[in-house]
């Protein structure tokens, strides 16, 4: 990454760190003052030394006043610097609280095509591991700041208690300068590598474990592990890259110059000391400000990788919060109020890429309190209406009416309330049964969970479970069947009372026992709701006062049942295939 870059990515970084600025501006002026309390402690020593202890006027009480004044510097520079590193680290975690608060917001704010291109195990990746180490890169201008300090003031005392040797120390600056740089322009490419890495690693754990059933099923265990080997051998290998990197050119290089320094300090004094008197105050201070000044490069250098890994990592946490993907937007107009339920589509195409429509040019009428029923093959667009009718995704073209008024008018909390959504395989969150009616929603009563459930029949098996309305939901329902999770999916749509009822293959999955009880159910809750039902098995649709067949993208045909087999068109030839499918 360019150096013109990383400046970008920290200046757009700042921000987030601005709610939280007086933390990192104490820890800042603390590091200063740590850095004045490291100029003060070797004078003391170097005062007592040359005084008192080189003349022989050293007695007890100097002794015990020097070593107070050393203890007390001690003491407080100790007492700074846990300030300090507290300061700068709760800074550095109420930051990344702030930034994942927002970057989970933001993930609920994109639409629905930003899901479908990234994996879940990438987003994964970006939330956790991404803003953690985004993290500590924060922490590391703690360090900078200290070690800015720290080389100022040494190198002022360093050169107010000799002026030809500090100057002669400045030769190591161009090599340490050109290290750094190379450091910088290298490190980069490794570590964004890294991260790529671990995004992919993440993506097939996250795959690995959702699809667990089905791997075991088909037997594709051998074929997992040697895919996740190659994933994991590939980050591995970018971790050696970054391990090898950073042992070679961060501490031991500035262990290296620290002692080159060290040996021409002790050189000049040396040959000093032959032709005259050297004092060993003044030897004693010098060395303990030469490690003063590379100490801090040596904690800045091993913080470096940290520098590095967050500079990339903030420039992925960036890209979510800049992807523009966003869900659908509303001219929203507060007053507008879903009373009836009619729809209508009006001359509506619509292409998931923008360029490819997936529903060409549909128009129909819903009116208010009838069922509309979509049929068609897999890919003729059955799904793609129901998307555009959600607000998931936008349209390009056409009209989407409610009541008679443009969809977009309406603000989306009056469509997620009046518009009620059963998929073919509901969600279910952990908790209890009651918190998955209600959907942690403390404003519906018991009594109006217990009356949701019973309207659409599922409070015959929910009485029968051991804690009733409290019995335990594992991760996604696994220990109830798939009738009754949509059992409880209906319930959790009627609790909230809509005027629109959109059923996606809600029955696809459950058997033909379970199906005729929750038809029982579905007959109940349709009623006085404006229904569109998109449906395989095609006799949970006879009904419907208006079927709509669609083929690849376009309503073919529409009409009731009878008079769809009256046609002897595609309809016709589907029921007859379910028909003879049956029969064999």
């Amino acid at each position: 990454m360019p150096v013109k870059e990383q400046l970008t990515v920290i200046r757009r970084l700042l921000p987030y760190a601005k709610p939280f600025k007086w933390f990192f501006i104490g820890a800042i002026i603390l590091s200063g003052l740590v850095s004045v309390v490291n100029i003060y402690l070797p004078k003391v020593l170097q005062t007592f030394i040359d005084r008192y202890l080189r003349t022989g006027h050293a007695t007890i009480t100097v002794m015990w006043y020097f070593a107070g004044l050393y203890f007390f510097g001690m003491l407080v520079r100790a007492l700074m610097q846990f300030i300090q590193n507290y300061t700068s680290t709760m800074g550095a975690e109420y930051m990344l609280e702030n930034v994942r608060r927002q970057m989970f917001k933001k993930l609920h704010r994109m639409g629905m095509r930003y899901f479908d291109q990234v994996p879940g195990g990438s987003i994964l990746s970006r939330l956790t591991n991404d803003t953690m180490s985004f993290s500590n890169f924060w922490a590391l201008f703690n360090t900078l700041f200290t070690a800015f300090f720290a080389v100022i003031s040494s190198f002022i005392a360093m050169y107010l208690t000799d002026r030809q040797i500090a100057l002669w120390l400045l030769i190591f600056m161009p090599f340490l300068g050109v290290t750094v740089w190379y450091y910088q322009r290298y490190s980069s490419k490794v570590y964004r590598r890294m991260r790529e890495r671990l995004s992919e690693l993440n993506t097939k754990l996250s795959e690995a474990i959702t699809g667990i059933s089905v791997i075991q099923q088909f037997r594709q265990e051998h074929r997992i592990n040697g895919e996740f080997d190659h994933t994991n051998d590939a980050y591995f290998r970018t971790r050696q890259a970054m391990i090898r990197t950073n042992s070679l050119l961060l501490s031991p290089l500035i262990d290296l110059f620290y002692a080159l320094g060290t040996v021409m300090v002790l050189g000049i004094f040396g040959v000093r000391g032959l032709n005259g008197y050297v004092a060993a105050g003044v030897v004693y201070a010098f060395i303990t400000y030469l490690n003063n000044f590379y100490n801090p490069m040596t904690q800045m250098m091993d913080n470096l990788s940290d520098f590095q890994d967050g500079v990339v990592a903030g420039s992925r946490v960036l890209r979510v919060m800049d992807d523009q993907t966003i869900a659908p937007a509303q001219h929203a107009d507060p007053t507008a109020k879903i009373t009836r339920g009619k729809i209508e589509f009006k001359h509506v195409t619509f292409a998931y890429d923008g360029e490819h429509p997936v529903l060409k040019d549909a128009s129909f009428v819903a009116e208010p309190g009838q069922t509309v029923a979509l049929v068609g093959q897999t890919g003729s667009g059955k799904t793609s209406t129901i998307n555009v009718l959600m607000r998931f995704y936008e349209f390009q073209s056409g009209e989407v009416l409610i009541d008679d008024r443009d969809i977009r008018d309406y603000p989306a909390a009056e469509l997620r309330q009046k518009m009620g959504l059963v998929l073919q395989e509901p969600f279910m969150f952990y908790g209890d049964i009651n918190s998955n009616i209600r959907m942690f929603n403390n404003e519906i009563s018991d009594e109006q969970v217990r009356a949701a459930a019973k309207f659409v029949k599922a409070d015959d098996f929910i009485n029968d479970l051991p804690e009733n309305y409290e019995s335990r939901v594992i991760e996604r329902g696994a220990s109830y069947s798939s009738g009754q999770r949509q059992l409880i999916s209906f319930a959790r749509t009627i609790v909230t009372d809509p005027k629109i009822l959109i059923l996606d293959e809600a029955t696809a999955n459950v058997d033909t026992e379970t199906e005729e009880m929750i038809q029982t159910g579905l007959s109940r809750i349709q009623k006085d709701r404006t229904t569109i039902a998109i449906a395989h098995r095609l006799s949970t649709i006879q009904n419907a006062d208006l079927i709509l067949v669609l083929n690849q993208g376009q309503i073919v045909e529409r009409g009731t049942n009878d008079e769809l087999l009256a046609q002897r068109g595609y309809y016709y030839d589907m029921i007859q295939l379910q028909n003879s499918a049956h029969v064999k």
